[in-house]
């Protein structure tokens, strides 16, 4: 699919659509319960359902209608479940570690690059304790069982590794040491908020989890989503290098969330910006260069780097390192995103360094990475000639509605 924009005039307000972060965990702490819960979500995306299909396929009950999931939980897992992960890397890493666990075998159905997206150290973790994970192009096959309780993990890998043990250790107790730096911290907190939220005791201190054994854990009955905050960082970015302000509403400015970050860093780059408890509100501004570290935030710095071609001045953006891996090379994806609109960048090993230029517009691939394309219909808030989109369905996979949201 083929979107073209000039000079988009979305302004006013939009509403946040439902965290995708926070509605994976919900959904499988719903499924590993004593009792069917109901989960708030006001839109639902192709990962999420992902999340969903891999739980029913693992023995749940759930249905999504009048955007409200509701999930009866797992009471019997099947022999050799076949999960249909399609491209979601969180329902993967979430859910390996209770595929292993439960010693059923398995297989995780994958496309686009999902199968060849790492699973190291995870994988060795798990392999330790008596499973074995095979992994070819478009399936992961798990065989034998997982019988560990206590798994170290370095901090500078993805969260979501942490979080898929945290989930099984519900089943057995133990722990999780975390050596280094904690990369993405935010994003294990919500999953132990989530998991708190269901019952669960977890401590964590000192770079060690621990998990009381939680089986079933305790539904509250009901539980919501908050506004997606990676999402809605587009719509922000949008509002301050466009002609009219923009308000995002439906958010949380407590949220785990950790790419709520956005506003602080626009807000270094310049940038006019005002919060409340539930909206923020992006003012046309002029912005200034301003480098930072992304190893907490890699999710924003294909939005990001088109506000700072958008800056006066040249942005520095280090800690990119793990944007190789995901649904494209992120960092060449943003590359070739900027050159194509006619602005000015560099990458040095897994740096990217932005001079601010006009962006003139032109025609640019999305590399079927959902972020690549809603980055570059932002970009067209700021160039005078028109942007052309291919692969613009690539936005299914967080957020199905996106191209509705511009006018």
């Amino acid at each position: 699919m083929t979107k073209t924009l000039l000079s988009p005039k979305t302004s006013g307000n939009i509403k946040a659509i439902a965290s995708k972060s926070e509605v994976h965990r919900l959904l499988i702490a719903a499924a590993l319960s004593d009792k069917t819960t109901e989960i708030i979500c006001e839109k639902t995306n192709a990962d999420i359902t992902a999340t969903a299909e891999c739980l029913k396929a693992l023995g749940a009950d759930i249905t999504y209608n009048d955007s409200v999931f509701t999930v009866t939980p797992i009471k019997e897992i099947p022999d050799e479940p076949v999960l249909p992960c399609n491209e979601s890397g969180s329902t993967l890493r979430f859910l390996l570690p209770l595929v292993c666990f439960y010693g059923k075998s398995g297989i995780f159905e994958a496309k686009g690059r999902l199968s060849s997206r790492p699973l190291s150290p995870l994988k060795e973790e798990l392999e330790r304790y008596g499973a074995e994970i095979l992994t070819e192009e478009g399936f992961i096959k798990i065989t034998g069982k997982t019988s560990g309780t206590d798994f170290t993990i370095p901090g500078n890998v993805s969260s979501q590794f942490i979080s898929g043990l945290l989930f099984m250790l519900t089943k057995t107790g133990g722990s999780i040491n975390i050596t280094g730096k904690t990369e993405s911290l935010p994003y294990i907190e919500m999953t132990i908020d989530a998991l708190k939220l269901f019952g669960c005791e977890i401590s964590f201190s000192g770079g060690k989890i621990t998990v009381e054994k939680t089986s079933p854990l305790i539904s509250p009955g009901k539980a919501e989503s908050g506004g997606d905050w990676s999402n809605a960082a587009f719509f922000i970015t949008a509002g301050v290098i466009g002609k009219e302000k923009i308000t995002v509403s439906g958010l949380d400015i407590n949220s785990r969330q950790g790419d709520k970050k956005i506003t602080d860093i626009l807000e270094s780059f310049g940038a006019k910006i005002e919060a409340s408890d539930s909206s923020v509100t992006a003012y046309p501004s002029e912005l200034h260069a301003f480098s930072f570290d992304a190893s907490d935030i890699p999710d924003l710095v294909p939005v990001l780097s088109v506000a700072a071609a958008n800056a006066k001045g040249v942005t520095r953006i280090t800690g990119c390192k793990r944007l190789r891996i995901k649904e494209s090379d992120r960092i060449e994806a943003v590359r070739r995103l900027i050159t194509e609109l006619g602005g000015k960048i560099t990458v040095e090993n897994d740096d990217i360094i932005i001079t601010g230029s006009p962006l003139s517009g032109g025609v640019t691939d999305s590399e079927n990475d959902h972020r690549i394309a809603m980055s570059a219909a932002v970009a067209a808030f700021s160039c005078d000639k028109e942007i052309t989109v291919n692969g613009a369905e690539a936005v299914n996979k967080s957020y199905p509605s996106f191209w509705d949201e511009i006018k």
